[in-house]
């Protein structure tokens, strides 16, 4: 018996990394996974391999995201569970970033997160029961230099996690969690507490868990999946000027 047996899940993000692992992990649970994907080949390769469903779609364009949470809540008979897992960044300092730049960052991770509240929550009301998880990040709660949109965004993602807690509570439980540098494509390789860097399973096992009924009680939650990094920092602290001085060191390098 798996810990998501019966339900229904929607994963964005799920072509890699964090979103594919936990896409995988609830299918090991027992649950039916769509998962939602910008690069729709490499999400259709994913589900393939554990008998999921893709769906090509940009969280951060509401009518794609509507139509599609409603047609995977259709094929697989019903929506109980929502990962919020999409995301993108950059290294910039705040007045190199373009300004569309900075809003394409906000749309995919806080605004494509509402999209997804917005297109679920209808659906889990209806059914009475519904667990969402969304992810957020521990720059959102200790920021680090180079990642301005990117941490703003993800505190909104928590604030929003809180809200939406608070509205729909006890039928929908609504968490957030907060990994601090995972090896996926996004990030770097950094050493934390526990003497090594977090893998995209640590934080599909931590999800898988928030989504099942063993964190009944849990609601408006951010857990903190980082392995101690932010007790000595955000994980990136100072990578912003270290870029800025390679940078410098090189430019003065191919000088005549």
């Amino acid at each position: 018996m798996g810990l998501l047996d019966g339900h229904r899940a929607i994963v964005t993000g799920a072509a890699s990394g964090m979103g594919a692992a936990t896409a995988r992990r609830m299918t090991e649970e027992g649950a039916q996974v769509s998962l939602f994907d910008r690069d729709g080949d490499q999400c259709a390769e994913i589900a393939r391999q554990f008998g999921g469903r893709a769906y090509q779609v940009d969280v951060a364009d509401w009518d794609q995201m509507r139509a599609a949470v409603e047609r995977a809540a259709q094929d697989m008979g019903g929506l109980s569970v929502l990962h919020n897992n999409a995301g993108v960044s950059l290294c910039t300092g705040l007045h190199d970033i373009e300004p569309e730049e900075f809003r394409r960052i906000v749309d995919v991770n806080l605004i494509g997160t509402f999209f997804g509240l917005k297109a679920a929550v209808p659906i889990m009301l209806a059914a009475g029961d519904g667990r969402i998880v969304s992810t957020a990040s521990i720059s959102g709660v200790r920021a680090a230099d180079g990642e301005g949109p990117y941490a703003a965004a993800k505190a909104g993602v928590i604030a929003l996690t809180a809200t939406a807690a608070l509205e729909y509570g006890p039928t929908i439980r609504v968490n957030a969690v907060s990994p601090g540098t995972i090896h996926t494509p996004m990030t770097h390789q950094w050493l934390t507490l526990l003497g090594r860097v977090g893998v995209p399973e640590d934080v599909a096992d931590v999800v898988v868990l928030l989504c099942s009924d063993l964190m009944r009680y849990v609601n408006g939650q951010n857990i903190v999946i980082d392995g101690g990094m932010m007790l000595h920092g955000s994980g990136s602290d100072g990578t912003l000027f270290r870029v800025r001085e390679l940078m410098a060191q090189a430019a003065q390098r191919d000088r005549p």
